[in-house]
């Protein structure tokens, strides 16, 4: 049985608006997600509230400016690949540091994600055809071919890689958030067991979502009143719920939970790490793609512009030693 769910809509999206416009001009996986929202390890689906909770004005430096083709590693790319020029991008834009629209969704999306994925396209001589899509429905999205591969900062599980295909570029991972001044949680969660009898907001489709529903029983074990749990589509919609006290607590990405935590605006209290995952590209089963990407993700470690990248969105703990395809999830 699943823990219980709700999925917020439209009025809740709307109701989101407010904070919204006071936030996007701050300073800036989702509310973060989203940041509310890296596992992160997930996200939100596209529309008005993906500008991003939490958000702030992107950064305007270009790391990516100065990438260029690395031939060696293009050839590493299927011959009919390299013929097309393009590549097919499932993106999921939830909020920064991982992938938001600072100015608006008619705008292009900013991010560390798509930062990375376009830089990983000029080392491979490709252009990226981004096609912006709710966290849930890329992953089953890979197998069909409507997407060559998918960003989002999706975390790497034992469950994913029975049907989807990684090449690591951050090791991001699971946290937890509180309104600010809230005495509900005072320190770290390391226990799932710190939750019971309280109602936890997160992300549908994502790691967090996965990791509270099979743990679902922890607080029956001890005892104690079991945890409920409200799954939103959208991380403006998580925030709004915090702030409205419809919610106790929101599970997300460490990165997106911390950088929100950091605007002022937003009113979170960031709680700390609670697991470590790697994130990555992600791919349909056994992708002729993946040694190019890793090659490619690589190479940008190497010439530093990986290190600028991470630099310029405040996610330098999450940078990783090198690329690899399918690692085990972290126990």
């Amino acid at each position: 049985m699943n823990a219980p769910r709700t999925r917020v809509r439209a009025l809740a999206v709307l109701a989101a608006l407010p904070l919204l416009a006071l936030t996007a001009c701050g300073s800036g996986d989702t509310v973060g997600t989203a940041a509310v929202g890296t596992a992160a390890v997930g996200t939100a689906a596209v529309g008005t509230a993906a500008v991003g909770a939490g958000a702030s004005a992107a950064p305007t430096d270009d790391p990516v400016a100065a990438v260029r083709k690395v031939d060696s590693v293009a050839a590493l790319l299927p011959a009919a690949v390299r013929k097309a020029g393009t590549l097919k991008v499932g993106s999921a834009i939830g909020a920064p540091p991982g992938a938001y629209y600072p100015n608006g969704p008619d705008k292009a999306p900013a991010g560390q994600d798509i930062d990375l994925a376009d830089a990983v396209a000029k080392v491979l001589g490709v252009r990226l055809q981004r096609q912006d899509a709710s966290f849930e429905t890329i992953l089953p999205a890979l197998g069909s071919g409507k997407y060559d591969f998918g960003t989002g900062n999706f975390g790497v599980t034992t469950a994913r890689l029975k049907t989807i295909d990684f090449v690591t570029y951050i090791d991001d991972g699971q946290g937890f958030a509180v309104k600010k001044g809230s005495t509900t949680l005072k320190k770290k969660v390391t226990d799932l067991t710190q939750l019971c009898g309280l109602t936890i907001g997160t992300g549908a489709g994502t790691t967090f979502e996965t990791t509270l529903a099979a743990e679902k029983d922890v607080c029956a074990k001890a005892g104690r009143k079991p945890y409920d749990v409200k799954v939103y589509s959208e991380n403006a919609a998580t925030l709004t719920a915090l702030q409205q006290g419809r919610i106790d607590v929101i599970m997300s990405t460490i990165n997106g939970l911390r950088h929100q935590a950091a605007q002022p605006a937003s009113g979170t209290a960031f709680l700390g790490e609670y697991h470590r995952l790697d994130v990555g590209f992600t791919f349909k089963k056994h992708s002729p793609l993946t040694k190019a990407f890793r090659a490619a993700v690589n190479t940008l470690i190497k010439n530093g512009a990986y290190a600028r990248i991470l630099d310029k969105w405040g996610t330098t703990g999450s940078a990783i030693d090198a690329s690899r395809i399918n690692p085990p999830e972290h126990t």
